[in-house]
């Protein structure tokens, strides 16, 4: 399981990096791997306004349907459409390939877990 050092990670296991004002967000190699095989995702429409803690695209797997949330107030300014055709990017390469979509953020993002913290969490669920 690969724990970046870039990103803050949220209790949902989404993921997030911030370049400017641009916030983008996938699930983490945990997350899709308690997802299982995903077989669509629904994503945003560009300029769809956000909500931080708002749900901002839904995975659908083999298991179960499993909401994205969203870790800032903005405007999506891109999704990642090779998902639309290959889904499966999101458990071969969750953290980089497999992004979800880019935020335009109006504020600052949420103060999601530390790569430590977020390894703490996931040793104590084990």
């Amino acid at each position: 399981m690969s724990i970046r050092q870039d990103r803050r990670y949220g209790e949902t296991h989404e993921w997030y990096t911030v370049e400017d004002d641009v916030v983008t967000v996938g699930v983490t190699d945990q997350g899709q791997d308690m997802l299982g095989d995903v077989v669509y995702a629904d994503l945003p429409d560009v300029g769809q306004s956000v909500s931080e803690g708002a749900p901002c695209a839904t995975l659908e797997s083999v298991k179960a349907a499993s909401d994205v949330l969203c870790p800032v107030d903005g405007e999506v300014i891109e999704i990642n459409s090779a998902l639309e055709d290959s889904p499966e990017l999101i458990n071969d390469d969750p953290l980089d390939e497999g992004w979800i979509v880019r935020i335009r953020a109006s504020g600052s993002p949420a103060s999601w877990m530390s790569p430590g913290e977020y390894e703490r969490m996931l040793e104590a669920a084990d």
